[in-house]
């Protein structure tokens, strides 16, 4: 466990468990908290939600080159306390006012704002992902967005060195073969959310999956710490983040 506090000035991933680690952190050291949790969804069943996550969320059926992640099968009551919990650490982790955003999908999102409230953030609104794609289904409308929910720890005061930043991104799911992880977020949607951290703030992101989140505070100049639950994910993302360069600018 590297040392986190106020001074921390680069970037981390930590293998771990969430809540366990999230334990080991001092008090209000963090800016913001972005991040992208297990949405446990997927399915409209139980049994929809234990199968793998590569099945569920990739859309390879087989011959997927991906690791499947864990944390994705919890029924909604379960995942609803689960959430409460870390989130309960993440807000004591938290400097005053630090916002928190969090990526989910329609089935979870009224369960989300829940658990946000009831680990005592402020919850102050839903912004838009249009991820611009989806399957059409006659006679339906397209499951074409996601949410980001999105509150602070207390009292946000206009006067905060944030910009005006808009409440829908649009832009598509990275290709599936230019991709480290199932669930993975454009880059350049991340790079517009961490603005809503102050500069210099640590950014943390709980769920860190492919590293995109970290390695959009380091582009945007942010400090930041991932944990990361799947040892091959942890690797890969710390790889991305420390390697990134020309190629993946221009992808």
């Amino acid at each position: 466990m590297i040392d986190i506090n106020q001074n921390f000035k680069g970037t981390a991933i930590l293998r771990g468990d969430a809540l366990r680690v999230l334990r080991d952190f001092p008090d209000a050291v963090f800016g913001g908290i972005i991040t992208d949790p297990p949405y446990a969804s997927g399915a409209a069943d139980q049994n929809g939600k234990q199968k793998a996550t590569s099945q569920k969320y990739s859309g390879v059926k087989s011959g997927n080159p991906l690791p499947d992640f864990e944390g994705d099968s919890k029924d909604q009551r379960s995942w609803t306390d689960w959430m409460t919990e870390w989130l309960l650490e993440a807000r004591r982790c938290a400097l005053p006012g630090a916002p928190v955003c969090m990526f989910i999908d329609w089935r979870q999102l009224p369960s989300m704002t829940d658990a946000l409230q009831w680990a005592g953030w402020t919850w102050r609104g839903v912004l838009v992902w249009d991820k611009t794609n989806s399957r059409p289904q006659r006679g339906r409308f397209r499951q074409q967005a996601e949410f980001i929910v999105w509150g602070s720890n207390g009292a946000m005061p206009m006067s905060r060195k944030a910009p005006v930043l808009p409440g829908v991104f649009r832009r598509a799911m990275p290709p599936f073969a230019k991709r480290i992880h199932q669930t993975e977020k454009p880059l350049e949607v991340m790079r517009d959310i961490v603005k809503i951290v102050e500069p210099g703030g640590i950014i943390l992101d709980p769920f860190a999956g492919a590293g995109t989140t970290v390695l959009a505070a380091k582009l945007e100049g942010y400090p930041a710490v991932g944990i990361e639950l799947s040892e091959h994910y942890a690797e890969a993302a710390a790889k991305r983040i420390d390697g990134y360069g020309e190629t993946e600018q221009a992808a």
